[in-house]
């Protein structure tokens, strides 16, 4: 294998990595604080990808400011879900299913209302960043390269919130226990609705640099929630700091896959290496029980 080679294979999974950290990151925060699995979240990027591709290329607006406003929209709609779907169901003790089968439901009413408005065809957005970066005989689009950027700086942003400010010390007691939080007047509801709306807001920064890489189309989130539950399960359920590891890692090892292996085969290997992992450390690489 040649440097060439090498580098576009290690970038390649940087990138890739970086899009299942966004998503697997928002999956364990909500799971880490609520113990909740969102089967909506896919949706959710599915969503902000038409929001995008809307806003962006339909309206023409300014790429900045039909990434806030597609945010904002995503924002508000993983606080409705959490307010309006999965709040009432945790009240009940025989919530756990409930909320299983809630999810999995909204994630087929939305799929069905994106094909409603916006048809099956597959659409495609133009480049937000033109332009080809060469590193020697390596020649790399920016737009890939800020995708790994961007995301890395979200996902720094994240985790200087909750781990470096009040409210990152609200949500992280509300996760060890919600009741002791709430006798000490934490207001645990509002924080499981901060926390789906952040959730949600890492999911919309994924579609938002993924949708000129893919087309954007009404199932374009369900391989990517596979691939972030892969990612909770492989750094260990409620583990923020544990996912975005595993979300890099999961990405590598796609990448250099395809250096052995025809590229069909790229997702048997990776779900190959998580099965090895859950049987060697049940709990994940980098189990934890935190936000």
């Amino acid at each position: 294998m040649s440097t060439a080679n090498f580098l576009e294979l290690l970038i390649n999974g940087l990138i890739t990595g970086s899009i299942y950290a966004l998503v697997g990151s928002g999956i364990a925060l909500v799971y880490g604080t609520t113990r909740v699995l969102n089967f909506a979240h896919g949706e959710l990027l599915m969503l902000a990808g038409y929001l995008i591709l809307l806003f962006a290329v339909t309206l023409g607006w300014p790429l900045l400011v039909a990434s806030v406003i597609t945010l904002a929209i995503i924002v508000v709609l993983g606080a409705g879900i959490q307010r309006l779907t999965i709040a009432p169901l945790l009240r009940r003790n025989d919530w756990a299913f409930q909320v299983v089968a809630a999810t999995i439901g909204l994630s087929i009413f939305l799929q069905s209302g994106a094909q409603l408005i916006w048809g099956e065809q597959f659409q495609a957005v133009p480049y937000f960043f033109p332009g080809i970066v060469v590193i020697g005989d390596l020649r790399m689009p920016w737009q890939r390269i800020a995708i790994c950027l961007i995301a890395v700086a979200v996902m720094a942003a994240c985790a200087i919130v909750l781990y470096r400010t009040k409210l990152g010390r609200i949500i992280r007691a509300t996760a060890q226990d919600a009741e002791a939080a709430l006798a000490v007047g934490i207001p645990a509801g509002l924080v499981h609705t901060a926390v789906f709306s952040i959730s949600a807001a890492l999911a919309g920064v994924a579609a938002i640099l993924l949708s000129p890489l893919i087309s954007v189309n009404p199932w374009m989130g369900t391989s990517y929630l596979l691939k972030g539950f892969a990612v909770v399960i492989l750094g260990g359920l409620g583990s923020f700091g544990g996912a975005v590891a595993a979300g890099f890692l999961l990405g590598l090892i796609e990448s250099f896959s395809v250096a052995f292996a025809p590229s069909e085969w790229r997702d048997v290997i990776a779900f190959t290496f998580l099965i090895a992992v859950i049987w060697v450390r049940p709990n994940g690489l980098f189990s934890g029980r935190e936000a």
